[in-house]
C-alpha cells in the first residue's frame, strides 16, 4: 500500500486554510467587532505622558491574549507562516522517503538555524508595534504556576498518547504503510553519534519550546484570533503545528497538544506557560528515550 502521509499532511494544511478563510469571511460579513489596540504597559511609558490621559481600562480576564495590535497586513504574515511550514513539511516527507533515516548533523544544525531565524523574523515584525513584555505577557506575576501547569499538562498528554495506542492508532497507521515513529525519535533511539544526540536534544528541549511557541502561540494564534475568533484560531494554529512536523503518526497527538498549548496561553496570558509545558514534555520524552537506551528497555512507538 502506498504511504498516504504526504496526501494527509497536504489535506491537513488545506483543512486549516479553508477553516480559517471560512471563519474570517463569516466574521467579516457579520461585522463581528474586533478588540481595540493593546495599550502600552505603565512601565513602558514616561510618567509625564499620563498627565492628560485617563488610566487604561483593566484587562479582560476572559481574553488575556490581546489581538488589538494585529492589522489586516498580518494576514500576509499568517500566509507566509502557512507557506513556510507547508514547504518544510513537504521537504521533510520527501527527505524521509524510502524509510531510511537520512538525518545528519548538518541537517540538524540547519533545522535549529531555521527555527531561530523564523522566530527572529516574527519578533522583528512585532517589536516596532509593541514591547515584547506586553506582547507576550513576559512579566507574569503568577509565573510559579508553571511548576504545576507543565507537569500536569505533560502527564495528560502522555495519558492521551497511551490511550490512542491502546485504541490501535499505531497499528492502523502501520496497516496504511506509513511510519509509526518520527525520524527524530528514531535518532534518539538508534544513533550512536554523540554530536547528533546532543544536537537533537538541544533542538527538542531548547529550540522547539522557544521558537515554536513564539511562532505558533506568540504570533500565529493571536493573529488568527483577530480575524477568525479564538476557537478557530486554536484549531487553525494546532493543525499547522501538527502538520508541520510531517508525521502521520504524530498528526493527531500534536494537533491536540497544539490546541492545549493555545488554551494554556489564552488562560494565562503569558507565553512562559506554553513554553514551560513544551519544554517539560519534550524534555521528559528525551529523558525517557535516553533511559530506555541505557537500560535496553523496549518502548512502543510514540510521537
Amino acid at each position: 500500500m502506498t504511504d498516504p502521509t504526504e496526501l494527509i499532511i497536504r489535506a491537513t494544511f488545506g483543512l486549516a486554510l479553508g477553516l480559517f478563510a471560512l471563519a474570517a469571511g463569516l466574521r467579516r460579513s457579520l461585522h463581528v467587532p474586533t478588540a481595540p489596540p493593546l495599550p502600552e504597559p505603565e512601565s513602558m511609558v514616561l510618567e509625564e505622558e499620563f498627565t492628560d490621559l485617563e488610566p487604561p481600562p483593566p484587562p479582560c480576564e476572559s481574553d488575556r491574549v490581546a489581538t488589538g495590535l494585529y492589522q489586516p497586513l498580518d494576514l500576509l504574515g499568517i500566509g507566509l507562516i502557512f507557506a513556510l511550514f507547508f514547504a518544510l513539511a513537504w521537504s521533510s516527507i520527501q527527505a524521509g522517503g524510502g524509510g531510511e533515516l537520512k538525518i545528519n548533523a548538518r541537517d540538524l544544525i540547519g533545522t535549529i538555524g531555521f527555527q531561530f531565524i523564523s522566530a527572529g523574523l516574527v519578533a522583528i515584525s512585532m517589536v516596532p508595534r509593541v514591547h515584547p513584555v506586553a506582547w507576550l505577557g513576559l512579566r507574569w506575576p503568577a509565573w510559579r504556576r508553571i511548576f504545576w501547569i507543565a507537569p500536569c499538562a505533560s502527564v495528560s498528554m502522555w495519558i492521551f498518547f497511551i490511550g490512542l495506542q491502546q485504541l490501535g492508532l499505531m497499528d492502523w497507521i502501520e496497516s496504511l504503510g506509513a511510519e509509526t515513529v518520527q525520524d527524530t525519535v528514531k535518532l534518539l533511539q538508534n544513533s550512536e553519534d554523540s554530536t547528533i544526540l546532543g544536537l537533537m536534544t538541544f533542538a527538542a528541549v531548547v529550540a522547539a519550546p522557544l521558537c515554536e511557541e513564539l511562532i505558533f502561540r506568540g504570533y500565529l494564534y493571536p493573529a488568527a484570533k483577530k480575524f477568525a475568533g479564538p476557537w478557530v484560531a486554536a484549531i487553525f494554529s494546532g493543525l499547522i503545528f501538527a502538520a508541520a512536523h510531517g508525521s502521520l503518526a504524530a498528526l493527531l497527538p500534536l494537533f491536540v497538544f497544539g490546541c492545549l498549548l493555545a488554551f494554556i496561553y489564552e488562560k494565562t496570558g503569558s507565553l512562559w506557560a506554553p513554553i514551560s509545558v513544551h519544554f517539560f514534555f519534550n524534555g521528559s520524552t528525551v529523558l525517557l528515550q535516553m533511559v530506555a537506551r541505557l537500560y535496553h528497555l523496549p518502548l512502543d512507538a510514540s510521537p
